[in-house]
């Protein structure tokens, strides 16, 4: 049974695959949600990219450019028309099209690229963000541990255990929001990473992960209590 807490793929320097997990959807137990909801969309907006993805000033730790003509224009940050109404100031993930929606208004929203889940690790529902954490440490699981040992050698002492600090070799990349539903931490989190060109791809073991200029301008916005709803793909 793969565990509910989140790493991502690569994010250090093992020689072994496999650092991409939150979880799966048996596990978590929550109610799928109809593909019936995804709403159909036209842009309306794109920002300057050139501008978006480079640097990010007044962090602790670099966010460093990302080279978005590496990243198909379709998960790229725009504004959306969303042609049915959503709570403003919603989150929807819909996992099919690789994409994250905050709702800004009934019928508009800001849409970003991410990567979602690998086979077998997909998973739908209702949540809340329940935390939100500035380059937060990531401590992985002890099932985790067990199943490639070798990660033992590259983790140090944190506040919550062996793990890797926050900073520019965290896999949570420089934002997380942490994920809550029916009382209880869910494991998944939505939150940066260091292959910002993984975006469009099943690639996590659940978790929703996003380029780190995204994650930073999503995270602003985002307060804790936020509705998350995760689309069946």
């Amino acid at each position: 049974m793969p565990t509910r807490r989140c790493f991502t793929m690569s994010a250090l320097t093992f020689a072994a695959a496999g650092l991409a997990g939150c979880g799966t959807r048996s596990s978590v137990g929550l109610p799928d949600v109809s593909p019936a909801r995804r709403s159909p969309t036209r842009t309306l907006a794109r920002p300057n990219y050139a501008e978006v993805y480079t640097d990010y000033p007044g962090e602790r730790f670099a966010v460093r450019t990302v080279d978005y003509r590496k990243v198909d224009p379709a998960y790229l940050r725009q504004t959306v028309e969303l042609t049915r109404e959503e709570a403003p100031g919603s989150i929807i993930v819909d996992p099919a099209s690789y994409h994250l929606y905050f709702v800004e208004t009934p019928r508009v929203a800001t849409r970003y690229g991410v990567g979602v889940g690998r086979e077998g690790f997909a998973w739908s529902g209702l949540a809340r963000v329940n935390m939100k954490r500035d380059w937060p440490d990531w401590v992985p699981p002890r099932e985790m541990i067990e199943r490639e040992p070798a990660i033992k050698a590259q983790l140090e002492k944190t506040p919550r255990g062996l793990g890797v600090r926050g900073g520019p070799n965290s896999p949570l990349g420089a934002r997380t929001l942490y994920l809550f539903g029916e009382g209880r931490d869910l494991g998944y989190r939505i939150h940066g990473t260091l292959e910002p060109y993984s975006v469009g791809t099943n690639v996590s073991s659940g978790c929703i992960r996003m380029i780190n200029q995204d994650i930073v301008h999503l995270y602003a916005r985002v307060a804790p209590g936020t509705p998350v709803t995760v689309l069946a793909a």
